[in-house]
């Protein structure tokens, strides 16, 4: 297996046009919560059109972070209410989630679960998609409070954007209509970590690690480093190789967002290169 190509430097050219890191709100702890756009600079509701423009810095990701932090704690919505339908909204839910999730207060333990799996029997409209590492550590619709249906889940060890991986995000979004996705890196990876040690492995394993030396090659020994560098550039590969992906950010339907997972707080940190 040959080292997926990447004409852009990610460190330095990822196209922000074409991988956009929008974060936001959703529903709370055992009561889901309202989803709503929020404007990060006086708590009110932001267009759709202006949250896009926002440049995606530290400090707007503090700032974001925080809406999130004030949406997990709103009022209960009902549970009428329709899923997220744009990029911003999808990631927005997301995160409170995973806010609900850092404070004990999962909304998910209290679904209804015999409806839920009536209601998804014939059909699925996951609002979000992640591409998660296989490692049982990281439960991701626990780490996000979603219930049945609603995340559309790919996992590989090391959360590499390989061809199967790719085609199966393609068909989320593509047909399912999810909004976002999510390439979710974890610490203390063991792909990582093996990749940077070039350890000899049995069978398959060693196929991973032409995907994530990119990322080692760039983190200077640091294993945790590379853990977030192969996030970016697994998210950063996916927005620049599939046109399909390509399109549907072009057309602001979708944001794709490399994210980190923290195995011992539980918090989820989004990521900007």
């Amino acid at each position: 297996m040959t080292t997926p190509s990447l004409k852009k430097n990610p460190e330095t050219d990822l196209d922000s046009d074409r991988a956009a890191w929008l974060p936001l709100t959703h529903e709370p702890a055992c009561r889901c919560r309202e989803r709503s756009e929020i404007d990060v600079e006086n708590g009110h509701q932001v267009s759709r059109r202006r949250l896009l423009a926002m440049p995606m810095g530290a400090g707007t990701l503090a700032a974001l972070g925080a809406a999130a932090t004030e949406a997990a704690m709103m009022p209960s919505a009902s549970a009428a209410e329709p899923v997220p339908q744009t990029p911003e909204a999808a990631l927005a839910a997301l995160m409170a989630g995973n806010q609900r999730y850092v404070g004990a207060r999962l909304g998910v333990c209290s679904e209804n679960l015999p409806k839920a799996l009536r209601e998804t029997e014939t059909k699925q409209a996951p609002f979000a998609a992640v591409l998660s590492c296989a490692d049982s550590r990281v439960p991701v619709e626990l780490v996000f409070d979603q219930g049945v249906g609603q995340v559309f889940v790919a996992r590989v060890a090391g959360n590499i954007a390989a061809p199967e991986m790719i085609a199966s995000l393609e068909y989320g979004v593509a047909v399912l209509g999810t909004r976002v996705i999510v390439v979710l890196g974890h610490g203390n990876c063991g792909a990582v970590s093996a990749t940077m040690a070039r350890k000899a492995a049995p069978g398959q394993i060693s196929s991973l690690y032409a995907f994530i030396r990119p990322a080692a090659d760039r983190a200077g020994g640091d294993v945790d480093k590379a853990i977030r560098i192969n996030a970016e550039l697994q998210a950063h590969l996916l927005a620049q190789s599939s046109p399909v992906l390509a399109g549907a950010i072009a057309a602001k339907r979708l944001a794709i967002a490399p994210a980190y997972y923290d195995v011992r707080s539980g918090k989820v940190t989004l990521l900007v290169a």
